[in-house]
């Protein structure tokens, strides 16, 4: 008797987590892709070499992700296309005594991108996601700028895999 109640009790408290399961749920419009193909995105900004950075960052993000294998366009379920449509500055802290002087910007990074499937019909987008950070002003602010665009490079990444893998 004391077997069959706790084995019962067992059931009832174990009923909770019958929806749910182990692994990645992908939105229900994403279902069926399990590979995805991230080729480089296009650069309509004037930022030279930015797009490799970016895409590379994209694939590592969907690497660590796990929801959707990395393959190539032939034998991939759907196409990641993106383009790179702004990146820009903008003073987020002043010299103290003199406003004209910037010590600290932050730096923003814009895509617009779009989920093909096999047969050429967007399944998620068009859609656009952001990254940014912040740098300090050093001796030469384009290098200080390069040196930040990987951080902003890797939530704008961030954002993006989560939009698609989690639907939001």
């Amino acid at each position: 008797m004391k077997k069959a109640l706790s084995t019962l009790l067992l059931g009832f408290f174990l009923s909770g987590c019958a929806g749910y399961h182990l692994g990645p749920a992908t939105p229900s419009y994403l279902r069926q892709i399990h590979s995805i193909a991230v080729p480089t995105f296009r650069n309509v900004t004037l930022v030279p070499r930015v797009e490799a950075l970016i895409t590379g960052t994209v694939i590592k993000q969907f690497q660590q992700d796990g929801t959707f294998r990395i393959a190539n366009e032939d034998t991939a379920d759907a196409t990641l296309k993106g383009e790179i449509v702004a990146v820009g500055r903008s003073p987020a802290r002043s010299v103290r005594g003199n406003v004209l002087a910037t010590t600290e910007f932050n730096l923003l990074l814009r895509v617009r991108y779009t989920l093909v499937g096999r047969d050429g019909k967007p399944l998620a987008g068009p859609a656009e996601v952001g990254g940014s950070t912040s740098f300090f002003v050093g001796a030469d602010v384009a290098t200080d700028e390069r040196q930040a665009l990987p951080l902003a490079a890797e939530e704008l990444a961030v954002r993006l895999v989560s939009q698609l893998s989690e639907g939001w």
